[in-house]
């Protein structure tokens, strides 16, 4: 007998390679699409975060990036000694002087100040910036201060660290960052 033909059936197994390929080819496009956009938004790739911008010391003949424009009448090139530090102190000169009442006193007190610091030259910029928060701030330590404690070494040197301290707090409110190491007298006067 002959054998009859049987009707062909679709293949099932062909229809099913196709949606699998198709699913991959989909699959791996959003794939790339994700990679893409992790790349461009630089979430990957990237260099890593290495912090804050905050100064940066600066080593005795090295240049500062941050540098203001300076005097340069009669000037050369700074040559720095082989002891001390191994960082540059840069200083910012207040150019009026403070005067304020001492503390449960008639007395009063004048001074004179400059800051310095061994950070790049963003720090004496934000100085001249907040200049007049920094000399609220001054004057707040300086009616603070008992008459008795300016006659004294000791009592000086307690003055400057403070007025150090109240210079960074405002540095650090408006800035992030303090970086002044030193408050000087350039001039004193008690009455």
């Amino acid at each position: 007998m002959a054998k009859k033909d049987e009707p062909e059936t679709p293949d099932k197994s062909k229809g099913g390679k196709m949606k699998i390929i198709i699913i991959a080819l989909v699959m791996l496009g959003v794939g790339a699409g994700g990679a893409y956009g992790a790349f461009a938004a630089g979430l990957i790739g990237a260099e890593a975060d290495s912090g804050p911008d905050v100064p940066e010391l600066v080593r005795k003949g090295e240049s500062d990036p941050y540098s203001p424009p300076g005097d340069t009448k009669d000037s050369g090139p700074v040559i720095y000694g082989d002891g001390g530090s191994e960082f540059r102190t840069a200083y910012y000169g207040f150019e009026d002087s403070f005067t304020s009442n001492l503390s449960d006193s008639p007395g009063l007190i004048q001074v004179e100040l400059a800051v310095s610091t061994r950070h790049d030259g963003r720090v004496l910029q934000w100085v001249g910036n907040h200049e007049l928060a920094i000399r609220s701030a001054i004057l707040a330590q300086l009616a603070a201060t008992p008459e008795a404690d300016v006659y004294s070494v000791e009592g000086k040197e307690d003055l400057s660290k403070r007025l150090t301290a109240a210079i960074n707090a405002v540095l650090e409110e408006n800035e992030g960052f303090g970086g002044i190491e030193a408050v000087h007298f350039k001039g004193f006067l008690v009455q």
